[in-house]
């Protein structure tokens, strides 16, 4: 135990430091895993990619983690949302057929005059 009043204080600030930045690298964990099991899953990607983005955002204004590496973390979530929404299906439109014996004998008509 530190014995001079600085130090003294020095431990307790630095003690709840700690438990700040721990708070911030568990919401950040957080928000990261769920965007990876819903790329996984399929749903609510868009909702979780901004959260995740948002708390490394957070954490790199804080200091928990380095500019460069959050900068590198949301580019890579960027990358694996955007190649997500490619996979998914789009809605299969239903087109309405028209018979092809009246649609050739209308061009063959026009393409004549």
């Amino acid at each position: 135990m530190p014995i001079i009043k600085s130090a003294k204080k020095r431990v307790k600030v630095s003690k709840k430091a700690a438990i700040r930045n721990s708070k911030t690298k568990r919401i950040l964990k957080a928000a990261i895993k769920t965007l990876h099991n819903n790329l996984s899953s399929g749903k609510d990607v868009k909702k979780s990619h901004s959260a995740a983005q948002s708390a490394v955002a957070k954490a790199a204004k804080k200091n928990v983690i380095h500019k460069n590496r959050a900068a590198r973390i949301q580019k890579q979530l960027a990358a694996s949302a955007k190649a997500a929404s490619k996979v998914t299906p789009k809605k299969a439109t239903v087109k309405k057929s028209v018979p092809k014996k009246t649609a050739s004998k209308a061009k063959a008509k026009t393409t004549k005059k």
